[in-house]
């Protein structure tokens, strides 16, 4: 028995909320600050990281540049 996935529901539901796109636009924020400082290129495998866990705060002192592998494992 196999289960296929809505999608757009899924989207409707979760990632097209207002506080999920806010949160989103933020880290992709975050991504593209560390691009222009030279820190991370696309398909290194690094991710950025906030400290804090707070993905709104895109201090310099709150990002980090870590390997997925690492980011992912503190979550």
């Amino acid at each position: 028995m196999t289960y296929e996935r809505d999608y757009d529901k899924e989207y409707r539901d979760y990632g097209g909320t207002p506080e999920q796109i806010k949160r989103r636009s933020s880290r992709n924020k975050a991504r593209r600050f560390m691009e222009k400082k030279g820190r991370v290129h696309k398909g290194d495998g690094k991710e950025v990281d906030h400290k804090n866990h707070d993905a709104t705060d895109n201090s310099p002192d709150n990002l980090r540049v870590r390997d997925k592998s690492a980011n992912r494992r503190d979550q």
